[in-house]
C-alpha cells in the first residue's frame, strides 16, 4: 500500500469532516526521504492529534513501519484551516 493512501485511510477513520482531508506527497532533497503533509479541519485536529499526541503518534508509527518495508523514511506534518 502507498504511504500517502495508508496516510489518509488513517486519518480518514478519526476525523468527523471527511470533505476536509487533504493528504498530499512531497519530495525532499534527501534520497529515500517521503514528507507528508496532512490538512484537516480545525474542528478535527484535537481529534487526529489525541491526548498527549498519542493519536497522531501512533499514525505515525505504523506508516514508518510501512516505509521501512519501502526502505524508505517518512515525516508526517498535520495542519489545520
Amino acid at each position: 500500500m502507498k504511504l500517502v493512501e495508508l496516510t489518509e485511510k488513517l486519518v480518514l477513520a478519526l476525523v468527523s469532516d471527511k470533505d476536509s482531508v487533504t493528504v498530499k506527497e512531497f519530495e525532499t532533497e534527501e534520497d529515500g526521504f517521503v514528507l507528508i503533509k496532512v490538512l484537516v479541519s480545525e474542528e478535527d485536529m484535537g481529534r487526529l492529534i489525541g491526548k498527549g499526541g498519542r493519536t497522531i503518534n501512533a499514525i505515525k508509527t505504523i506508516v514508518q513501519a510501512s516505509a521501512y518495508l519501502e526502505k524508505k523514511r517518512v515525516k508526517i506534518d498535520v495542519e489545520s484551516f
